[in-house]
């Protein structure tokens, strides 16, 4: 396939790109502002949470801390730590972009960095532009800012047995992330049920359930993360220079 022209990835390519996602954070972030409101929180407080994070888990995680009256310092290591992610997402896709793309830009445009719009901008070819990336943001920020403030708004109008119903919307979500990758994987298998396991060692064991919610967050988010990294080392070599098809 011929490298794409950077000339050619311009702010309305990337608004049709973006669309898509955008659609499908309408759903999770109505789920999220449906949370907020449920926990007694107020409207514009779920949609500010939203305007400033676009994190999915960083924002349950965090609104689960706010709810249960944790520290400062406990939710922003939290959250950073759920996030980090997109500090790698940020370096990986440095090499990516435009040069004439300013420093400014750069700073600006990272905010907007998530799973998606990371997978989108990469699959690109050739350098990606500040006007592309733009456009590749903007759609699915206001997706997932519209999507809160309408599931903050509905379920303040909603009976309480309907929005209890609706509660479980959450948790199906989170089903659906984690479980057709962990059928094709058995690494992400193991990881998803050594969490499991570790969390529920954290609410049971005697001894440990007295820690925080958010420092349990923490330390399994490390100590998995650290296992499957020792236990599933990523190759450096390439598949195909090994003569294997891509995975």
């Amino acid at each position: 396939m011929p490298e794409q022209k950077p000339s050619a990835l311009t702010f309305r390519k990337g608004l049709r790109d973006g669309l898509p996602i955008c659609l499908g954070y309408i759903s999770v972030s109505f789920a999220f502002g449906m949370t907020v409101v449920q926990d007694g929180l107020p409207v514009w407080l779920a949609v500010l949470i939203s305007m400033t994070n676009l994190t999915s888990a960083g924002q349950f995680a965090g609104l689960a801390l706010i709810v249960a009256g944790s520290s400062y310092v406990e939710i922003a290591v939290t959250t950073f730590v759920i996030n980090i992610r997109y500090m790698l997402m940020s370096l990986s896709l440095s090499q990516k972009v435009d040069e004439a793309m300013t420093a400014l830009q750069r700073w600006t445009l990272s905010f907007g960095i998530t799973d998606e719009i990371f997978a989108v901008a990469s699959q690109q070819k050739g350098a990606v532009n500040a006007r592309y990336f733009s456009g590749l943001i903007l759609m699915p920020y206001i997706g997932w800012a519209l999507g809160t403030l309408l599931g903050a708004t509905v379920t303040e109008l909603l009976p309480p047995v309907l929005r209890s119903a609706l509660g479980i919307a959450i948790y199906g979500m989170f089903l659906a992330i984690i479980i057709p990758p962990a059928r094709k994987a058995r690494p992400v298998l193991w990881v998803v049920l050594f969490s499991m396991g570790l969390s529920c060692a954290f609410k049971w064991t005697p001894f440990l359930s007295g820690i925080s919610s958010g420092w349990v967050i923490i330390i399994c988010a490390v100590a998995v993360s650290a296992w499957a990294a020792m236990r599933y080392p990523v190759d450096d070599v390439p598949a195909e220079e090994e003569g294997g098809a891509p995975a």
